[in-house]
């Protein structure tokens, strides 16, 4: 099958800086994916172009087989691309009941019936309620989400992007600020998924990266250092040079970052 989503040589220059170096990509449907890298390594660069928040410099994207490289965010999310960003962007005064009602009313294009009482559409609203529960957020669907543990939260921005049923999922660093108490549940969640949708994780936390992850891609200054199978990547002196920040690996130097993989 074609992959759902694809890059081919993807540049993104911010004038003499390249901060996504040539990249090839290509995303299975319901690929469990990792984006992994030292830190100013161009992960969320690299998301920001394909969910279109940037325009690559050159190269090309491709949604489900359509060339998307020039259309906007919103066009993407349109088409099954939906994305979280590492710092939420909830509306605090909303309950996830109220929040989850608006995000799927404005994916089937009848959002501004959602200005009526939450209730009268009872279809929305069951959808809603059955999506929560899904997500572990069914004790707290009635609350104010300015009130929700942060942990909570993130779960939130994770039901918001799957409200619209997205054909893939960019999950960005979905456990940062998370108590270590509350990551496990993220995990859960994230598992939990529908099996068709194909998600890209990226994320610090190696733990978390290593019990999602099928398939990974290691990037270094912009560029791919090498992909492969958790194993695989583990197991690469490559990476493990990178992650401990030795100079020179393949072409790419690195400082020293004090990170360690696995």
């Amino acid at each position: 099958m074609p992959p759902v989503l694809e890059t081919k040589a993807l540049h993104k220059n911010f004038g003499g800086l390249t901060a996504t170096n040539n990249v090839t990509f290509a995303l299975a449907a319901g690929a469990r994916h990792a984006l992994i890298g030292p830190n100013g390594a161009g992960k969320t660069t690299f998301v920001n172009l394909l969910s279109g928040v940037l325009t690559p410099t050159s190269g090309t994207i491709y949604l489900d087989g359509t060339d998307v490289t020039r259309w906007p965010a919103h066009k993407r999310a349109g088409a099954g691309l939906a994305r979280t960003f590492q710092i939420n962007q909830l509306f605090a005064d909303f309950t996830p009941l109220e929040t989850i009602v608006l995000a799927m009313s404005q994916a089937k294009g009848i959002a501004s019936r959602w200005l009526r009482p939450v209730g009268t559409d009872t279809s929305v609203v069951n959808a809603a309620a059955d999506l929560l529960q899904r997500l572990m957020l069914a004790d707290v669907m009635h609350l104010r989400v300015g009130s929700l543990p942060y942990g909570k939260q993130r779960l939130l921005e994770i039901a918001i992007a799957v409200a619209s049923e997205p054909k893939v999922l960019l999950l960005d660093e979905p456990a940062a600020g998370v108590p270590e108490s509350e990551r496990e549940q993220i995990l859960d969640v994230v598992a939990a998924l529908p099996g068709e949708m194909a998600l890209v994780l990226i994320e610090h936390d190696m733990d978390l990266v290593f019990r999602f992850a099928r398939s990974l891609t290691v990037l270094v200054l912009g560029g791919v250092l090498v992909e492969g199978s958790p194993s695989e990547i583990v197991n690469d002196p490559r990476v493990r040079q990178v992650y401990l920040g030795e100079l020179h690996v393949e072409g790419f130097s690195r400082p020293h970052t004090g990170a360690a993989l696995g």
